[in-house]
């Protein structure tokens, strides 16, 4: 078990029990007290868990449990499709895109149309999206590494070692929940390999449908404030509201 699939194994148990011990982590994940305590210091940080004596509080006061990828698909299709056409109106000829995880990001790909194009992602559904599209001038990349099975997207160390060399001209990324201007996801791993993506991006677009507003997730990976813009839909105007004083937006 590596670092990022850890914090999201501590994640799940302080908030699943409320309150935790120290001893209760080392014995489930055997791993050291220094480890869990150091862990535990950066959870903290990240705003997920309060440490106590002799363990940790959770600060989540919901319970959010992540949906599957087929479940999503049934979720909001409507909006997400507008969204993906959004999208796919930012795009141009010659970039170099990266394309994260997500159902509306698997939208997007179908509605690409760009004949001289690179396109890389670490999500295996978007993936074969594209590849039906391959020809020599439209050229799609899959990254590996380790499957996460719920968003079917690669992630861990192998991932992160080749998108630190990447460049992007343009990043498409989803979320499953907005608060204030903090975009949150489920797990982790898949967190610090967006983060990655982010980073190496010159331009970076949120899309997320407007019932994501207002949801909380365990971690925070980026800000609002760092992106190009958020490219929502119009189904829920009154949500949108505010999101301007982060970042451009985009209905």
């Amino acid at each position: 078990m590596n670092k990022y699939e850890r914090l999201d194994e501590i994640a799940n148990l302080v908030n699943k029990k409320g309150t935790i011990r120290i001893k209760e982590i080392v014995d489930s994940l055997k791993v050291s007290d220094m480890t869990v305590r150091r862990d535990l210091a950066e959870l903290e940080e990240k705003g997920i868990l309060t440490k106590i004596h002799g363990g940790a509080r959770s600060n989540s006061a919901f319970q959010y449990t992540e949906m599957s990828h087929n479940e999503k698909h049934t979720q909001c299709v409507e909006e997400k499709r507008q969204i993906a056409k959004k999208a796919a109106e930012l795009i141009e000829e010659g970039n170099t895109i990266f394309l994260g995880p997500g159902t509306t990001v698997e939208l997007l790909a179908e509605e690409i149309s760009n004949t001289r194009i690179s396109i890389i992602t670490n999500c295996l559904p978007v993936f074969n999206i594209l590849f039906r599209k391959k020809s020599d001038k439209f050229r799609v990349y899959l990254i590996g590494g380790e499957m996460r099975e719920l968003t079917e997207s690669f992630s861990g160390d192998m991932t992160n070692s080749t998108l630190e060399k990447m460049r992007f001209s343009k990043m498409f990324f989803s979320a499953n929940g907005v608060k204030g201007s903090d975009v949150m996801t489920s797990s982790h791993e898949e967190a610090y390999t967006q983060q990655l993506a982010i980073k190496n991006s010159i331009e970076k677009y949120l899309l997320v449908d407007s019932s994501k507003l207002g949801k909380e997730d365990f971690v925070s990976f980026c800000d609002l404030k760092s992106l190009t813009a958020i490219v929502i839909d119009d189904k829920n105007v009154s949500k949108t509201k505010g999101l301007e004083i982060f970042t451009e937006v985009i209905i």
